[in-house]
């Protein structure tokens, strides 16, 4: 009886809590309610892109890292002379010098299967995806127009475009030249020229600008580089700050701008916000001294690239440099200085520098001697990465 009489209690506890348990246990609908549009927009955009260049930077050495700030040529690559193709020579170097970029001119492309041939087999190469580059502007910039073989469509000048006052035809030029830089390989255009052409005796710009209105000229660089992102190709916003106001040539040695920044604030930086606010993720800073703001080189002055474009104008994707092989860089600096100085001034990747081997082993003995933290080359890293991550470009 008394084991009876306990096997009844014990029924009678477990009868209690589970009661107990059904009565506390919160309430479920019968279909999970949805997530809200932003809520998915996050999920699907914002955090894959963020995760995986996070991965990625977490899985390269400091020598990764700073390879990747680095834009060069086919032939500095290399080592080699002109090179129209992808081939073990091109697999060694990528692999001991994984840079983050490659800008190719007119001596690299032969025919269109050639091309695109050289750039799939470079880009299957490289463990971290590249950036394919070429300055194709329309008019009389275009490496890839140079040769009638390329089939190539050829643009009038962006003066000529701006002339019409009709932005739809920059959109098209953009969306024209975008889709046959896509079809071969390529991923960012140098393009478009956001100068403003204040001096009329300026021949470095000319024709290449839209306008000597900034007006114009801002509607014209919006539209191109809509178009060119469309067809998912990065634009790049050129020569920042503005290189329309002055006369020699920075190709051959330092070229200065008189304008003060109030001047700019009014006429030359108007494109490139224009420009910034149609999603451009590039901007090439130009190598002029604007003496009114900095005593240097634009592109290895902070007040230029962090407080005015970083700060001031908000801007958020990636600066790179002109060429470093230019007069105005290479008659006063070594490419380890200059390196190290543009970076430290804010640049994120360095075009074309004179020496490789050198502009990359000062950037190593900086990060030792504490002149360039690690922390500063992650950033700049993790920016570019994302970047190649919005482009489809990253496993």
């Amino acid at each position: 009886m008394r084991s009876h009489h306990f096997l009844f209690i014990s029924l009678i506890c477990v009868f209690l809590l589970l009661c107990v348990a059904c009565n506390s246990a919160p309430e479920q609908s019968a279909e999970p309610t949805p997530p809200d549009e932003e809520t998915q927009l996050s999920s699907k955009e914002d955090n894959p892109i963020k995760a995986s260049a996070e991965t990625l930077l977490s899985s390269m050495t400091l020598e990764d890292k700073i390879y990747q700030l680095f834009f060069v040529t086919p032939e500095a690559l290399t080592d080699m002379g002109c090179v129209t193709a992808a081939g073990e020579t091109t697999k060694n170097a990528i692999k001991s010098r994984p840079i983050g970029g490659v800008i190719y001119f007119a001596k690299n492309f032969e025919t269109p299967a050639q091309t695109k041939d050289m750039l799939s087999g470079i880009q299957s190469f490289s463990r971290i995806p590249l950036f394919l580059a070429v300055d194709e502007e329309g008019g009389r910039v275009s490496r890839l127009g140079a040769n009638s073989a390329m089939n190539f469509p050829h643009l009038p000048p962006m003066g000529t475009i701006g002339a019409s006052d009709d932005t739809g035809k920059a959109y098209d030029a953009g969306l024209t030249i975008g889709r046959a830089l896509f079809d071969l390989g390529l991923n960012v255009d140098f393009a478009p020229v956001a100068d403003v052409l204040i001096h009329p005796n300026n021949t470095e710009i000319g024709d290449r600008s839209f306008s000597a209105d900034p007006q114009v000229n801002a509607s014209m660089v919006s539209a191109f580089t809509k178009g060119l992102i469309e067809t998912g190709i990065a634009p790049t916003l050129k020569h920042f700050p503005g290189h329309g106001a002055t006369v020699n040539n920075s190709h051959l040695g330092r070229t200065e701008s008189t304008r003060t920044l109030e001047e700019m604030r009014t006429s030359e930086l108007l494109p490139f916000i224009s420009g910034i606010e149609a999603g451009a993720d590039f901007i090439m800073v130009s190598h002029l001294t604007a003496t009114q703001i900095s005593d240097k080189p634009c592109t290895l002055s902070s007040e230029i690239m962090t407080d005015l474009l970083r700060t001031e104008l908000g801007y958020e994707g990636i600066i790179i440099t002109d060429s470093m092989q230019m007069g105005a860089i290479t008659n006063s600096y070594s490419s380890g200085e200059a390196a190290v100085m543009a970076l430290s001034a804010g640049a994120d990747m360095i075009l074309m520098p004179y020496s490789l081997t050198d502009a990359v082993q000062g950037v190593k003995n900086a990060v030792e001697k504490g002149t360039l933290s690690e922390y500063t080359i992650n950033e700049k890293v993790y920016r570019i990465l994302n970047i190649k991550e919005k482009y489809n470009l990253l496993p």
